[in-house]
């Protein structure tokens, strides 16, 4: 690549400018303390022969401006040489430790990316009718899962969804969405509704909750948005329990939250009471997309402390004919812009787009 060749160069431009300060001075002046820069300024830029040519090119240049001066002797000599031989051996050393813990790094992002894709399974990219992308971003940069989570599955009452934010961080977090994503995956397939559904999930929490004991059992809860889509009828289903409200955008580019027509509170607060949650339905016809968003979204500020608009931006994001894949890429990259940088909370988003029949279908 075009930017590690660049940084390749530095440790020769080191010896460069040394070079031309030798010159610019008076004789009783060294260079050599700048050119035992060259070789450790290449330990984490260059290989292990790149590093040895550096340190014997530093050596080469030193003893010649040395005799130009006529300096070379034991101090400004022969010294002098033993240092930068002293300071390319550990320049050696320093780039083989880098590598260690880079290949270190390396092992243990590739263990993460697989248990990312344990715990989130990407959904299939289409079901039916039906074109399907999610995205995770975490806000750690070590991290590549956290508490947000989504699910799709495709049952013989039509596809279902879910897309939640468990509270907290962490390990515990990782392990409730973990516990969430399952129990969707088994109970989708059986419940006869989404209230049932939801019902099942409550009593999943709690039963995980009392094995876990502790603080999780007291106030742990999940926010979670339960979907079903019927391509037949054209219409989609929600079930609400605390959870962002998602954006429908029609054939249009228009967009519009699907709000709950009641709120309800989050999954595995049962211990307050049994708040009935309603199923709201919408209209969801060819050419239709429902994006679901976690409060990593919406809840994204810039410098000035103004929070995003999905909403607003969505109108100038569309494009036609909308390609959900792209439309995650198009939000992520401006939500990014809109904070100026990584998010500071989890994001996690789940496209669902109903496709056109082609004319030739």
């Amino acid at each position: 690549m075009s930017w590690r060749r660049g940084v390749e160069v530095i440790p020769w431009a080191v010896i460069v400018i040394a070079v031309v300060i030798d010159l610019a001075t008076p004789t009783d002046i060294s260079s050599a303390p700048l050119l035992a820069a060259a070789p450790v300024t290449a330990a984490p830029l260059s290989r292990t022969r790149t590093i040895i040519g550096v340190g014997l090119v530093a050596m080469i240049v030193h003893a010649f401006l040395a005799a130009i001066d006529h300096t070379f002797g034991w101090q400004l000599g022969i010294a002098n040489q033993l240092t930068l031989a002293a300071v390319t051996v550990l320049a050696v050393g320093l780039h083989r430790m880098l590598r260690h813990r880079e290949e270190g790094a390396r092992r243990a992002q590739r263990v993460a990316e697989v248990a990312q894709k344990a715990v989130l399974p990407a959904p299939p990219p289409r079901i039916g009718a039906l074109e399907i992308a999610a995205s995770y971003i975490a806000a750690e940069d070590e991290a590549l899962i956290g508490g947000d989570f989504y699910a799709v599955r495709d049952t013989a009452r039509g596809t279902r969804a879910m897309i939640g934010d468990v509270r907290g961080k962490g390990m515990a977090a990782v392990q409730a969405a973990s516990v969430m994503v399952g129990a969707f995956h088994s109970y989708a397939d059986y419940a006869e509704d989404m209230t049932q559904l939801a019902g099942w999930l409550d009593r999943h929490l709690e039963r995980e909750g009392e094995r876990r004991a502790g603080l999780e059992q007291a106030e742990g809860f999940t926010t979670a948005l339960l979907v079903e889509f019927d391509p037949g009828s054209q219409t989609v289903a929600l079930l609400n329990r605390g959870h962002p409200a998602p954006l429908l955008l029609d054939h249009t580019g228009r967009v519009r939250p699907l709000d709950p027509s009641q709120e309800a509170p989050p999954l595995g607060m049962t211990t307050l009471g049994v708040v009935p949650a309603p199923i709201d339905r919408f209209s969801f016809p060819p050419g239709s997309t429902l994006l679901c968003i976690t409060d990593g979204v919406t809840e994204a500020r810039n410098p000035a402390g103004r929070f995003y608009q999905p909403e607003q931006r969505l109108a100038l994001l569309t494009r036609r004919p909308l390609d959900p894949a792209q439309l995650l890429r198009d939000l992520a990259e401006d939500v990014e812009r809109h904070s100026h940088g990584r998010p500071r909370d989890d994001q996690g988003i789940l496209a669902v787009t109903h496709v056109k029949p082609s004319p030739e279908a």
